[in-house]
């Protein structure tokens, strides 16, 4: 090794240690909403420094297709960043998940695709491939078929397949006895295609089955998958970049999975096999069912600013139908409106709201909601008791107080928001059907719950316009 690969090799892995660096420190600072996007913009400077270095340490192909290949995928990339909704942003983070699996396994397959005839693969190298197919393959088509729930081309209600786990069980035995002759022998080119279309049929069973309301878990662990597949292989072609960076998606993955699973306290393989949303005809209401005989008691715009108007505490609850109404601008408007009056305004954020980890906090973050108005389940639940107002905007399932008593429930454990003891409750829906869980609502038929039923963004600009009268 001549002095000036040397001397390249060495800047080349202090780079890595830079980006490294800037990685976790971006991690830690999405921590918080005040030093997240900060984060976000370290992160993406160190995999820039990461790429840059890669491709100038590394002669794999000619610069013309790296240049084609960046340009390509920045500007993809800057177009999906402007016209993606936020409503869609779970359905680009689950693509992504996809993308980044599949890339994982293509990069791994042709490391071997690509030796001659005759392959002398190290074990560890065959190990890694097989490891980063299978995973990659699997995290594609899970992440497409998560798509499909998001976006509403898959049934969101969990497609139970007849002797599914047993089927599941078959194909990993299949994929594993293919990865098994893979490492065996290297030459075995089949082998390692076999093993590719049975993680892709896994990656479709496992996740067909999962109801629309574990999707937030979902692409949580695929976000993991992502980053496991990635690592591996980092150990294909010897990149210590690669194995950093997937590990620490691997890692954070996992534990944001466990957080998303303890939020809703079930077990991981309770939600993966679960079937959660199908009706449990031992008892409770059926899915996608409301009892009509029930009293709900609904007002008007005028009513409900009048309540508004004088609380002297309001805790606002936002949900997915917030996101769909894009309705957060005017939840904004309508919170400094009430503060100019003395009000005190929080936002209580469930773990699970929306349709992603974070879902809330990147759509409030949108509107300047100050951070410090920003309050996690754990620290705002018992203050609901002492509020005057809870306004429900779009959300279900996370405020349903069957959660607490009907053991029949398919949500009966979850933590939820105490919206049920706030003195009142103003709820902005647009009809009485159920949530992405298939249940009834029980807040909805409380004595002290008001129904403003509407489209979420329409009821407040109505709620602005009879508070500025008051």
């Amino acid at each position: 090794m001549d002095e000036s690969t040397q001397i390249l090799d060495n800047v080349t892995l202090a780079a890595y240690i830079v980006a490294s660096v800037l990685f976790i420190i971006g991690l830690l600072w999405l921590r918080s909403p005040e030093t997240a996007r900060a984060g976000n913009r370290l992160s993406a400077l160190g995999m820039l420094i990461a790429i840059v270095f890669t491709v100038i340490d590394r002669d794999i192909v000619s610069y013309e297709w790296i240049i084609v290949g960046f340009i390509v995928g920045a500007l993809l990339g800057a177009i999906a960043a402007r016209q993606v909704q936020l409503t869609a942003m779970p359905q680009m983070v689950a693509i992504f998940n996809g993308f980044g699996g599949a890339a994982s396994a293509v990069v791994a397959a042709a490391q071997i695709l690509s030796q001659n005839d005759t392959r002398d693969v190290d074990t560890v190298v065959s190990v890694t491939v097989a490891l980063s197919v299978l995973i990659g393959s699997l995290t594609l088509t899970g992440s497409l078929i998560a798509f499909g729930k998001l976006q509403g081309i898959v049934a969101t209600q969990p497609v139970l397949i007849p002797l599914r786990h047993v089927v599941n069980v078959v194909l990993a035995i299949a994929g594993i006895a293919m990865a098994g002759l893979l490492i065996y022998d290297a030459n075995l080119e089949w082998a390692l295609v076999a093993m590719a279309v049975v993680a892709l049929i896994i990656g479709v069973l496992i996740v067909i089955p999962i109801g629309g309301a574990d999707m937030p878990v979902v692409i949580a662990l695929l976000n993991s998958y992502s980053g496991l597949a990635a690592a591996a292989t980092g150990f294909v072609i010897d990149n210590p970049m690669l194995i950093i960076a997937g590990s620490l998606v691997g890692a954070s993955g996992l534990i944001l999975t466990r957080i998303m699973t303890r939020a809703m306290n079930r077990s991981l393989g309770n939600v993966m096999f679960g079937g959660f949303g199908v009706a449990d005809s031992t008892g409770g209401t059926a899915p996608g069912a409301t009892d009509t005989d029930r009293p709900v008691r609904s007002v008007n715009a005028a009513e409900a600013a009048i309540l508004l108007g004088y609380a002297d505490s309001v805790i606002f609850v936002p949900g997915y139908g917030l996101a769909v109404a894009q309705a957060q601008h005017q939840v904004r408007d309508l919170a400094d409106m009430l503060k100019e009056r003395g009000t005190q305004v929080r936002y209580a954020i469930h773990p699970v709201a929306g349709r992603m980890p974070g879902h809330m906090n990147v759509l409030l973050a949108e509107a300047d909601v100050p951070y410090d108005e920003l309050k996690d389940l754990d620290e705002i639940n018992d203050d609901f008791r002492r509020a005057d107002v809870a306004v429900v905007v779009g959300a279900n399932d996370v405020t349903n107080p069957a959660a607490r008593t009907d053991r029949s429930s398919p949500i009966y454990g979850m933590p939820i928001l105490n919206v049920d003891q706030a003195r009142s409750a103003i709820v902005l829906k647009r009809s009485m059907a159920s949530g992405f869980a298939g249940v009834e609502n029980e807040l909805f038929h409380m004595e002290n719950t008001m129904m403003l039923f509407g489209d979420a963004r329409a009821s407040v600009e109505d709620l602005l316009t009879e508070m500025k009268e008051l």
